[in-house]
Parts: C-alpha cells; structure tokens; sequence
C-alpha cells in the first residue's frame, strides 16, 4: 500500500469520497450532542456539529454513517491521514513496552533517535538540538525562554495576523483574532507587533505584488524601532513562514531575507514557527525551505506525530545554551508520541513530502482557475497542501464553512474572510477533484 491507494485503510470507508445519507446533524448526532453540552468548556466553538464516529485516510465517518472528506485534518495535524496503519502499528508496538518515564529526567530510545532526525531534515548545518514538548504552544514558549536566556534581553516582536498559542505567553505573540486575548491580560510585557509582510498602508493591501524591500519591512524598521524599542533590546523576532490562523498568507521571499537581515544586524534571534507550516505541509519538511532563510529557533508540532501530542523546539548548540533544570516537561517526548512521530517521518520522507506538493499543486490550481470569474471569491494562495482562499466579505467564510459541511467536505475559516484547505497528506487527486467540484460549487451558489 502506497499512499496514493489508501482503500485498504478501512473497508467501510473504501470509497474514500463523501456521502451524506441523513440530515446533518443526524438523529444519533443531535443526541450525544445534546447530553454533553452541559459539561463541556464553552470555549471550544465547534464550527460545525459534527460528532465523529471514526476516520480513515481523508475520509471521517459520524455517528450516523455520513462520511466527509476532510480538508482539515485536525487543524494540519493528521499529516499521515486518520489512523495510518503504519502510524497506528507504531503506537500499538511501542505501548506494549513503555508508556511514560518522562524524558527531562531519564534516557529512553527514541527521543535521541527523534532529535537526530529532525536535526538532519531541518535547513542549514545538521547540528541541532531538540526539546520536545506536549503542543505547539509549549513549543513556542520553550522558545520565548531560550530566546531571553541566550541573548540577555526581554522584549520581543511578533506580527499582526500572527497566531503562537493560547498559553499566556504564546498569547502575548499571537494578533491573530482579538477574541483570543479579550479577558486575559496583563499578558508578557515587551511584546511589540509589526504588519506581516507589508507596510501599515500598503497600497497592495494583503496580495503582496509590487511590495519592495524597504516595503516589507518599514512597519518593524521605521515604526518599531524608531519609536518603540530599541533593537538592542529585542530577544527574538517570531514568524510564521507562512501565515496560518491569520489567513494561509505566503509572504514573498524577500520579507524573510530582510527579517534575517535585521536579525543578523542587531544580535536578534530570528524564530521560525513551523507549527502549521511544517512537517511537509507546504510540500517540503519545513516552509523555510521555499525561501533560502535559515533561523535562529524552529517550534514544530500539529503534524510532526500525525494527531498526537508532541511538539518541539529546536536551536543549535551556540543558542541552546540554557542550564540543565532550567526548562523541562514532565510528559513532553513521550515515548508513545515519539513512536508516531518516528513512523511520521518516515511515511513523509518517503512519499508524502512529494504528495503534498504535487497534489497541493494540482488542488490550488484547479480552484485558481474555476473560482477566476466568481465574484465572491478574490484570490487563492499557498504552499503544498496549505492552500487559503480569500473572499469578498467576511460573512462568507462561515455561510461557506457550514454549506460545505452540508455536502460533506469539512473546511476552516481563517483570517479576516478566507477558508483554508489543510488536508492530510496522502490526499489523492481524485479526493482534489471532489474537494474542488463541492467548493466550486457552494462559492458559486452563494454567490
């Protein structure tokens, strides 16, 4: 089995397409929806009210027998498709031997085995260190502490658009929506925003064409640090290669080159969160390879386990120069997790590194070119199998969101009024067809 054939994952799940044979929610559905709404956090929004049964491959089944095809694969997080074989046969070995023992304060193989590889996939020289960690939140505030630690400084920048994590200090990073911080604060002091990728009053607005250099910056030279902080005071610079929560936005290649740049000048560690856009998302193991632009401290997590729960953070061996018990996980690097991360990594050096971009290719493509004279939608963009379509108004994404859940393709939103398309890896360009023929279809419908 390759992972373009993945009809043998589940024999009733075969088709791999879409098939909707109830109302939505069905009957099964609005029940169990009903009996645990009155015990669950309302902080979880649940987009649409979908009660998942079981998945395989791109395909999710509900409770009631209706399958969708998934486009978003848990948030980019189940990079291999629901329940690989090769993944799930990992986790069972690996379960029967060791659960836990906590990697800060015991060795244990595969946590080693995990760093070596990471080091050898990551851009530039092949010597970097790994933390692991639970989330891509905790990944990013293990980053946030080094950052502080090496360089002796406090502040920070981050971009408007941006999304880190929702733990206190990731929040203080992410400007993504402002929903995420209402109620929370004081969060961490010396936080500082910049515009991603254009100046304040870009005459380009968020399609980027035309920008220049001195363009791309000026927000974070001019603005920053000419009226709000010294650069010499500046920790870190945090950036997302490409822009996820804050609308699946490809910067071009300049604005990272001029960040490392100003990096360079001013003693500031360049970080690249990879949360979203790595683990072959983009169509290579990390975005920073679409632009020449090696960083100072990488965070990973949503596809490095395939759904489980593991991140990391990685820096070379002159900036991870923290002291032993100053940083540690009791749970992070856990050995079940690194099990699925090490089948990972190999189903996406094998092929679906080679997949995601091939197939992302073809998807983004065929939408750039069926939604060309649908007035509802303004631009597609992206990476591999990291694809956001823009719309006309905001109130769109969410009538979009739940028409395309009624025909059985499950999208996000993101951003001001974009969807995103996130889809597993081993998405084959017959399910492309079919997510591009429902979305065709509903973007012109509400049109």
């Amino acid at each position: 089995m390759t992972p373009h054939d993945i009809s043998t994952l589940d024999t009733d799940l075969s088709e791999q397409l879409p098939r909707i044979v109830t109302e939505l929610p069905g009957p099964r559905a609005r029940e169990l929806l009903a009996k645990e709404e009155p015990f669950l956090s309302p902080s979880l929004i649940h987009v649409v009210p979908l009660m998942v049964d079981r998945a395989s491959g791109c395909v999710v089944r509900d409770v009631d027998g209706n399958t969708f095809l998934d486009c978003v694969a848990g948030i980019a997080t189940a990079s291999t498709g629901h329940c690989h074989p090769r993944v799930v046969q990992a986790v069972k070995d690996q379960a029967d031997v060791l659960l836990h023992i906590c990697g800060t304060d015991f060795h244990y193989p595969g946590y080693g085995e995990l760093a070596s590889r990471l080091a050898r996939l990551a851009p530039g020289p092949d010597d970097w260190q790994t933390f692991l960690t639970n989330s891509g939140t905790e990944a990013v505030e293990a980053a946030i502490k080094l950052a502080r630690h090496h360089t002796g400084r406090v502040d920070m920048i981050a971009f408007r658009g941006a999304f880190h994590g929702r733990s206190t200090g990731s929040l203080s990073l992410t400007a993504s929506k402002t929903r995420y911080r209402r109620g929370f604060g004081p969060l961490l002091p010396g936080v500082h925003h910049a515009d991603y990728a254009s100046c304040h009053d870009c005459p380009v607005g968020r399609t980027y064409p035309g920008c220049d250099i001195a363009c791309l910056t000026e927000s974070l030279e001019r603005d920053l640090f000419q009226y709000t902080v010294a650069p010499d005071q500046v920790a870190a610079i945090f950036v997302e290669p490409v822009q996820g929560e804050g609308g699946y936005v490809v910067p071009p290649r300049d604005f990272l080159v001029r960040l490392r740049e100003i990096c360079d000048r001013y003693g500031i560690m360049l970080v690249f969160d990879e949360v979203q856009s790595g683990m072959g998302r983009t169509g290579t193991f990390f975005a920073a390879e679409h632009f020449g632009v090696v960083p100072d401290i990488i965070t990973l997590a949503k596809g490095l386990a395939s759904g489980f729960p593991l991140g990391a953070m990685m820096a070379r061996p002159e900036i991870m120069t923290w002291p032993g018990g100053s940083h540690g996980s009791t749970c992070g690097g856990n050995p079940v997790c690194i099990a699925a991360a090490l089948a990972t990594l190999d189903l996406l050096e094998e092929e679906l590194c080679g997949n995601s971009a091939a197939v992302g290719a073809y998807l983004k493509l065929r939408l750039e070119t069926e939604l060309a004279d649908v007035p509802t939608v303004e631009g597609v963009r992206g990476l591999g199998l990291m694809i956001g379509i823009e719309l006309a108004r905001p109130e769109l994404a969410g009538a979009l969101t739940q028409a395309c859940y009624q025909r059985g393709l499950l999208v996000l939103d993101c951003g001001k009024k974009a969807i995103r398309m996130a889809p597993p890896l081993v998405l084959t360009r017959a399910q492309a067809d079919t997510a591009a023929d429902i979305f065709v279809t509903t973007c012109r419908e509400l049109g």
